[in-house]
C-alpha cells in the first residue's frame, strides 16, 4: 500500500489541463437548467457540513485528500457499477456512467426507466475523458483501484470523491458516495431497512444457530481464468455473513480472505450444504458447462441433496451495493426457504 495517497499533490498533466481549460471555456455560455438530478436529487437534507444549497460547497475527506464538492450536486458522473448502485438507490440519476464491459449495457437488475437516459462514458477503468468534459458534471465519484493514474485529469474537469476500492468495503463506500452526494439521511434509512431485511431471512432460516450450521459455497467460474471460491472478505462473503450462514473450511484458506482459485479438476473443493454458482463471461468458456457436466459435480453433496443454484453473475457479482444486496436476500431466501 502507497504511504503517500493521502497527501501527495502531483502537477495536472497536460490533459487535465486542457481538459479544465475547455470546461471553463463552455461553461461560460452554458447554464444548468437541463440537468437531470433524477428522483430525490432537489433533496438538501442529509448535510454534514456548513453549507446548504446547490450554490454553497462541502468538505468531504477521502483516500486522496479533503475534497470541496457543491452542497447538493446536480451533474454527477460515476466511475464503477458500485457507484451507479450507490446513486441509484439513493434517488440521484447521474449524467455519466461506465460500463462493465464494451459489449453489455447497464446493470439489468437496476430499474430500466431510472438509467435509460445515462449516457456511457467508457468502460469500467477506461473512461472516455472527453465523453466526461461534455457533460460539465459537477462531482465524478469512482475508486483508486479503477482510476487512480488519471485522478488528476478527472479533478481538472469536477470535484472528484474517490474510495480505496470496490468490493468489501462496499458499506463504508456507500456512506462516503452519500456524503458526497448530501444524501446521508436518506442512506441511514437504506441500511436500516437492509438490516431489518437481513434480519427477518436470518429468522425464517430458523434463527442464527440455524443460519451457522447451514454451509454456502459461492461459486463463480471465469472465462479466462480459474474458478473462484469466494472467502468471507468480499460483497458477496458480507451479505452472507450479515444472513449469519455459514462458510465450508475451505474459505478460511483464501488469499486476504478474498477467494481461493481452483482448478477443474479441484471444484469438489466448492462442497457444502448449500452452493451458488454463476460464470463471468461465457458459460461455456468459463468452464462451467464442462464442470456440472463431470464426475466430480456429480459427488458433491449440494448436487445430491439438489441444493445448487445458478445466479446471475451482473447482479452478485458486479453490483456491489444496496439494491443489488436487497435483491440477492431475496434470492437467498427464495433458495433456502421457500
Amino acid at each position: 500500500m502507497r504511504t503517500t495517497r493521502t497527501t501527495r499533490r502531483r502537477t495536472l498533466t497536460a490533459t487535465a489541463v486542457v481538459l479544465a481549460s475547455a470546461l471553463a471555456l463552455s461553461a461560460c455560455g452554458s447554464d444548468d437548467s437541463g440537468a437531470d438530478s433524477g428522483p430525490g436529487a432537489d433533496s438538501g437534507s442529509g448535510s454534514t457540513d456548513d453549507a446548504g444549497g446547490s450554490d454553497g460547497t462541502r468538505t468531504v475527506q477521502t483516500v486522496m485528500g479533503d475534497v470541496e464538492v457543491p452542497g447538493n450536486p446536480q451533474r454527477v458522473v460515476v466511475l464503477d457499477t458500485a457507484e451507479l448502485d450507490s446513486a441509484i438507490t439513493l434517488g440521484v440519476r447521474p449524467v455519466g456512467t461506465v460500463h462493465a464491459d464494451v459489449e453489455g449495457g447497464f446493470l439489468d437488475y437496476l430499474p430500466q426507466d431510472q438509467v435509460a437516459d445515462i449516457e456511457n462514458v467508457g468502460t469500467i477503468g477506461n473512461p472516455n475523458l472527453e465523453q466526461i468534459l461534455a457533460l460539465e458534471p459537477d462531482l465524478i465519484i469512482g475508486s483508486v483501484v479503477r482510476d487512480e493514474e488519471r485522478y488528476d485529469d478527472l479533478t481538472g474537469i469536477a470535484p472528484t470523491v474517490f474510495t480505496e476500492q470496490p468490493g468489501g468495503p462496499w458499506k463504508e463506500n456507500f456512506l462516503l458516495h452519500a456524503e458526497a452526494l448530501n444524501k446521508v439521511t436518506e442512506a441511514e434509512s437504506v441500511i436500516a431497512e437492509y438490516q431489518e431485511h437481513a434480519a427477518e431471512i436470518t429468522e425464517a432460516l430458523g434463527g442464527p444457530d440455524t443460519a451457522a450450521q447451514t454451509e454456502v459455497s459461492i461459486l463463480r467460474f471465469i472465462e479466462g481464468g480459474d474458478t473462484r471460491l469466494y472467502g468471507r472478505q468480499n460483497y458477496i462473503g458480507t451479505i452472507l455473513e450479515d444472513l449469519g450462514l455459514g462458510r465450508p473450511a475451505i474459505v478460511e484458506d483464501a488469499e486476504d480472505g478474498f477467494a481461493v482459485e481452483v482448478s477443474p479438476e479441484q471444484v469438489d473443493l466448492a462442497d457444502g450444504d448449500v452452493i451458488f454458482y454463476t460464470s463471468y463471461g461465457s458459460a461455456e468458456k468459463s468452464g462451467e458447462e464442462k464442470a456440472l457436466n463431470g464426475p466430480l459435480w456429480e459427488s458433491m453433496t449440494a448436487v445430491q441433496n439438489d441444493q445448487v443454484f445458478h445466479v446471475e453473475d451482473q447482479l452478485w457479482f458486479l453490483g456491489i451495493g444496496y439494491t443489488a444486496a436487497n435483491l440477492i436476500l431475496d434470492e437467498i431466501e427464495t433458495a433456502l426457504v421457500g
